[in-house]
């Protein structure tokens, strides 16, 4: 609209989930900030600066900043800005499986106190986890199923050949966290909604599957609940589900509002 100011906000990579996290938002809405690996700054779209360093992107004093680039981003990245005093919202939720990684955050978050979101990116359900987390005998299972793309060429081909679903992993939300960091992000998200509840993760590849599937399973003293969710991959991305970003800008709208609220 004529005549508004743009609101500045940052963006740590640029790749396929960044680019649909800055197609939710209508042009000219938004001024990005985009710090990219080794500051590359080749095909930038139209309105979106490059900057080039993490000093540059702060001195911008963007209201938030968005970081879409993988766990090193967030080791990286995520302390100075936090301790900047500058709200993130997080994609890469799996980082905070390495306890170092997630002491230096929630130390910088704490000390600045400004707010660090998790968005709930594939899934939903977790306001029941987060409810039922503290019941001693709640048991959830989380299963990820999807196609044999979305993990490695020599996983589909050895999936077409046998036609059969695959588990290739049974075990912990960290550990699935760091063994696929591309995939598993959602595993965390959900055993920090569930916590200290444990939950269990197996990682499926199925040649039948029809998307990303989400499955979380949870029995309690309180009932029993079954959510399952079956998302479209992204299409220039078949790890990530093309709804994560979406709730990435419902995430970053939600900031900006209560941003204004507050002012």
């Amino acid at each position: 609209m004529k005549g508004v100011v743009p609101v500045t906000l940052g963006l740590i990579g640029f790749g396929a989930m960044a680019r649909d996290i800055v197609a939710c938002f209508p042009s000219g809405e938004i001024d990005w900030r985009v710090l990219r690996r080794g500051n590359a700054t080749r095909d930038l779209p139209e309105g979106i600066h490059a900057v080039d360093s993490l000093g540059a992107l702060i001195a911008s004093r963007p209201h938030l900043v968005v970081e879409a680039a993988g766990h090193d981003a967030v080791r990286t990245c995520l302390p100075p800005l936090l301790a900047a005093g500058i709200p993130v919202v997080m994609a890469s939720v799996g980082a905070l499986a390495d306890p170092a990684t997630f002491a230096a955050i929630d130390s910088a978050r704490r000390a600045a106190r400004v707010p660090l979101v998790l968005p709930s990116g594939a899934v939903g359900g977790l306001d029941y986890l987060s409810a039922i987390g503290h019941l001693p005998d709640a048991e959830i299972v989380y299963t990820a199923r999807k196609p044999p793309v979305a993990f490695s060429s020599d996983l589909a081909a050895q999936a077409r050949e046998t036609g059969q679903a695959i588990t290739l992993f049974q075990g912990t939300a960290q550990e699935a966290a760091q063994l696929y960091p591309k995939n598993l992000n959602v595993a965390f998200s959900i055993a920090l909604a569930a916590y200290p509840s444990p939950v269990t993760v197996r990682v499926v590849a199925d040649p039948a599957a029809t998307g990303n599937q989400h499955e979380i399973a949870v029995s309690s003293t309180v009932g029993t609940a079954l959510f399952t969710l079956c998302n479209r991959p992204a299409p220039t991305n078949p790890q990530t589900s093309a709804v994560t970003a979406m709730s990435m800008a419902a995430a970053v709208r939600r900031v900006l509002q209560e941003r204004e609220m507050g002012a």
